[in-house]
């Protein structure tokens, strides 16, 4: 035998289940608005970088008031935009493109927006560990030089770079200016051939406390991290990189074509 539940206490039962989905709902549009949002503002779609109002976006849109301010609650969380009384809601945070579907050193691909400047934080001969050195193709615990380099673009710090180099390739960097030109330029100057290819992998990792205190970052916060062996044009594994991006200062992007 089926109870029935009295009317009363399912109206009470309904009115939470809907007032939580419709709140879901609105967090759901609001992270739809917040993406389309982003990508206009990566894309520098807003004239002096000023949003337009909260109810020009909701008409363009088609969502409530509520669901924009909570994406641009979600902008400003991200640190992109801030809230400015007179004026609006603004960009306060520009974002790097960086290609993947080319190999091109950091000063290559940002050149447009300024000069990359480089802190070289350590660079001399360590033993390979055996992951370095299965990579490399060198054996295990044969010296290859080590390369730890802070890099900043307009003052800003922007990514950490570590890098492991076979080391008869490796020790003339040393005599070179590391601080500024491109490691992927010193190294087609010193091995008289181009670079020819490069394997990557992309992953988002925690900031760890060294991380964060060089890179300016709170402790935690998200890092893009760039796992790159270059080769030479002869195939030759030539430069292992392990690179750590702040996350708010870029952005990754690529053409891909499908393949059957």
């Amino acid at each position: 035998m089926v109870r029935r539940m009295p009317a009363e206490r399912l109206r009470e039962h309904t009115v939470p289940v809907a007032a939580a989905r419709r709140r879901r709902l609105r967090a759901d549009q609001a992270r739809q608005l917040a993406d389309l949002l982003r990508h206009q503002i990566l894309a520098a779609r807003f004239p002096r970088g000023v949003l337009p109002l909260e109810d020009r976006i909701g008409a363009d849109y088609r969502v409530s008031r509520n669901t924009v301010r909570q994406a641009l609650d979600l902008l400003r969380a991200e640190g992109l935009v801030e809230r400015q009384p007179g004026v609006g809601t603004v960009v306060v945070c520009e974002k790097y493109p960086h290609a993947l579907d080319r190999l091109q050193g950091l000063a290559e691909t940002l050149h447009e927006h300024g000069p990359v400047t480089n802190e070289v934080r350590t660079a001399g001969p360590v033993p390979a560990p055996a992951p370095v050195a299965g990579r490399l193709g060198v054996p295990e615990h044969s010296d290859v030089l080590y390369i730890e380099r802070l890099r900043r673009l307009g003052g800003l710090p922007l990514s950490l770079d570590l890098t492991y180099v076979p080391m008869d390739v490796g020790a003339g960097l040393l005599d070179c200016d590391l601080e500024n030109t491109d490691v992927f330029r010193l190294l087609e100057t010193l091995t008289g051939q181009p670079l020819g290819h490069a394997d990557i992998t992309l992953e988002a990792v925690n900031a760890d406390a060294h991380s964060a205190a060089v890179l300016q970052a709170p402790r935690g916060a998200a890092l893009m991290m760039l796992d790159r062996l270059t080769h030479l044009s002869d195939g030759r594994p030539v430069d292992l990189e392990f690179i750590r991006f702040r996350g708010d200062r870029i952005t990754m992007s690529g053409l891909l074509h499908r393949t059957a």
